[in-house]
């Protein structure tokens, strides 16, 4: 199995080192014909914006497009997220190209900006359930997007109460969403949809590897063989055993 990692803009090489600790094998894509040698696909984080006009002049649109259709697996973290939702609001003027399929609505930076980013600790019980570990995942939330609604087809696996989030963020947009909705709104952070998985955070600046374990638990032709990926959750850490990592990470 090879994952490709798009690798136009932001922390493709942070993906790639943490598929390396867990034994498989990632690669970069820039190109539409280095798709056909890869059997998942992760989006990671970075700016949109940029990623999209890299894509576009790349003429990567219809070749991801494709890549979606066919039903392999696709993960978006933070930009990727964006990309891969059917439609995006909080776009700067004109908009930008989205890859789609998944039938959700996210605002680009519900969160606010760079300075606005903030960590904590988020109930992930589905992941749980097929990795094991802590009830909770350290989260890291960089100038991110959030999830407004869902399709019926759409399942959620993280959310965050607007309340919770208004201690360590004062971005209008979500005092805004709080005042247009019930009380104790929460906002979504990850879903998964048929062959997509989206997260608002980027798990791969942590040291916690079960959400790439979990990913790759979606590609068909190793769900036979899944014992041989063992994700590892901060709890099984130590800081003496850093030397390992070969990136900086949140621990």
């Amino acid at each position: 199995m090879v994952v490709g990692v798009l690798a136009l803009q932001g922390s493709f090489n942070e993906h790639i080192a943490v598929l390396k600790r867990l034994g498989v094998k990632g690669v970069e894509v820039r190109k539409p014909e280095q798709l056909l040698n890869v059997s998942s696909l992760i989006i990671p984080g970075g700016e949109s914006t940029t990623m999209a006009k890299l894509a576009e002049l790349h003429n990567l649109f219809p070749a991801l497009r494709e890549f979606v259709q066919m039903g392999k697996p696709v993960w978006g973290t933070c930009a990727g997220l964006i990309f891969l939702a059917n439609k995006a609001t909080g776009q700067k003027t004109g908009g930008q190209k989205l890859i789609g399929g998944l039938d959700c609505t996210v605002h680009r930076n519900f969160f606010g900006s760079q300075i606005q980013s903030f960590e904590t600790e988020l109930p992930i019980p589905q992941v749980v359930a097929e990795e094991g570990g802590p009830p909770s995942f350290r989260a890291v939330f960089i100038r991110a997007p959030a999830i407004l609604d869902v399709g019926p087809d759409v399942e959620v696996l993280a959310d965050i109460p607007l309340s919770a989030i208004e201690t360590i963020n004062s971005n209008p947009a979500i005092q805004k969403e709080e005042d247009s909705t019930e009380s104790g709104k929460k906002v979504i952070v990850a879903v998964k949809q048929g062959n997509l998985l989206a997260t608002a955070f980027h798990p791969e600046l942590t040291a916690d590897t079960r959400w790439h374990s979990y990913f790759l638990k979606m590609v068909p032709e190793i769900e036979e063989g899944t014992s041989d990926i063992v994700s590892t959750s901060t709890s099984n850490l130590s800081f003496g055993a850093r030397s390992i990592i070969d990136f900086p990470i949140y621990q």
